[in-house]
């Protein structure tokens, strides 16, 4: 049985999905004016943790991310750069798939951007119109938190407490300073699209329920993200969803906490924030900032330092060490499917899944990993065969675990990666001839490649 921290009902709860085999969810993605910094990662390394695991467990699972792709950070760089916004968004959406390729994130089913669901994100401000939930000031459109009586309900205060406590710009077009903007008119020179109060464009919450909705319908299991987003994004969805369906908009909500560095949570806004791209200048493998992520468990704050870096990367390279071992130990064996492991290899694989099963908690699934590959008596083949299963959820890489060569400088590694790949992506396209060229090639480098039932890995000649 899997329960899950539900921010919205502060408690864990049983994992029972509206559709016995399906598991919809969603997951707050970039506003693409900038490359994300490590903070953000995390939540995402979370939120793919959590998409693995639901698949391992037989789930199919319908995986949407938003991409926001016009905002007033993006008009602001394009400014700053003197560029068209378009080309700020398009420069930093090529920027996140990058990084989260190199983290192992699973593509989502779909990711969509706002710029191509502006028809949608109208329609849904009309259905507030309609229902007295929204109000026009001038072509920029309000939500009226006054109208909605559970606002506030996800992080726990009470409409009044939040309006004493608020600190938002002061704007005499606002009912209440809670208000939101849920279209914004168009300023001279900015991005704008028609719409039924002026040339304008939405607001950074409309998107989300909008979009969430074209692809998951009314009504969904999972809504992930980050801690920061309870007090204003999230709760602000909850309230434009809700009032406009009438019906409760998502059922579980996860969030993952913030990244601590020396001097408190890592924030753009705060400047100075750490890209994936600064872990990867130091010598750092992004897996081994992966590897960091799954040591603390998602509901807490983790803190950042170099030391905790180097202790992750040696933890990996380790792990890594074990798996190249028990292959070379198993040899020419088939592994076993789970079903015909071993008993003790077994008996860890059922211990890591309870371990996920309660609350995502990944840091002791990832000692049962250690455990498993650390254990003599237990046959190379199943030792390896079960750690490959635990690895689907982890994202780690170890079926393609090698020894890492020293002596190969960080581009060449890359290079052969590279081409490793493509071969992979041949054999499976069945170009063989293509494949056996890339084959050469690498030999040609000093490369020689094996084939294994867990996949290729390379060697130096």
């Amino acid at each position: 049985m899997l329960s899950i921290y539900n921010t919205l009902t502060r408690k864990k709860e049983e994992f029972i999905p509206i559709s016995p085999d399906e598991v919809r969810m969603y997951v707050c993605g970039p506003t693409v004016y900038d490359y994300f910094h490590i903070g953000n990662a995390r939540s995402f390394i979370m939120a793919d943790v959590l998409r693995k695991y639901l698949e391992y467990k037989g789930y199919n699972v319908k995986y949407i991310m938003n991409l926001t792709d016009i905002d007033d950070r993006i008009i602001k760089k394009s400014i700053e750069e003197k560029i068209e916004a378009k080309l700020v968004a398009e420069k930093y959406t090529k920027a996140f798939f990058d990084d989260i390729e190199k983290l192992k994130v699973k593509q989502a089913d779909v990711y969509p951007k706002a710029t191509d669901h502006v028809q949608e994100i109208v329609d849904f401000i009309k259905q507030l119109e309609e229902k007295s939930f929204a109000y026009n000031v001038d072509g920029n459109v309000f939500y009226d938190v006054s109208k909605f009586h559970d606002y506030g309900k996800l992080s726990g205060k009470k409409l009044v407490e939040l309006e004493a406590g608020a600190r938002v710009d002061v704007n005499e077009e606002k009912k209440n300073p809670l208000d939101f903007a849920l279209w914004k008119k168009a300023k001279e020179g900015e991005p704008f699209w028609e719409s039924p109060w002026g040339k304008g464009r939405p607001g950074w919450h409309i998107e989300c329920s909008a979009m969430s909705m074209k692809y998951l319908g009314e009504s969904f299991d999972i809504h992930a993200g980050g801690i920061d987003h309870v007090p204003v994004h999230h709760t602000n969805e909850i309230a434009q969803s809700e009032a406009a369906t009438g019906k409760t908009w998502v059922k579980y909500w996860m969030h993952a906490e913030f990244l601590i560095m020396d001097k408190g949570k890592m924030s753009k806004s705060k400047g100075g924030f750490m890209t994936l791209q600064s872990l990867i200048d130091s010598g750092l493998d992004p897996l081994d900032y992966r590897y960091f992520c799954l040591g603390g468990h998602y509901r807490s704050q983790l803190t950042f330092s170099w030391e905790s870096m180097e202790q992750a990367k040696a933890s990996r390279k380790a792990l890594a060490e074990k798996i190249v071992d028990l292959r070379e130990k198993a040899g020419d064996a088939i592994l076993p499917k789970p079903s015909e492991l071993a008993p003790a290899a077994a008996e860890r694989l059922a211990r890591f899944d309870e371990s996920l099963a309660d609350d995502l908690s990944v840091p002791r699934a990832l000692a049962e990993l250690w455990q498993l590959v650390r254990d003599p008596q237990i046959p190379p083949a199943h030792a390896l065969s079960a750690a490959i299963e635990m690895d689907s959820v982890l994202g780690l890489g170890l079926a393609s675990a090698r020894r890492q060569e020293s002596s190969l400088d960080a581009a060449l590694v890359g290079e052969i990666e590279r081409l490793v790949g493509e071969r992979a992506a041949a054999k499976k396209a069945k170009d063989w001839a293509s494949a056996d060229a890339i084959r050469v090639a690498l030999k040609g480098m000093g490369i020689a490649l094996e084939d294994g039932p867990t996949g290729t890995i390379w060697k130096k000649l």
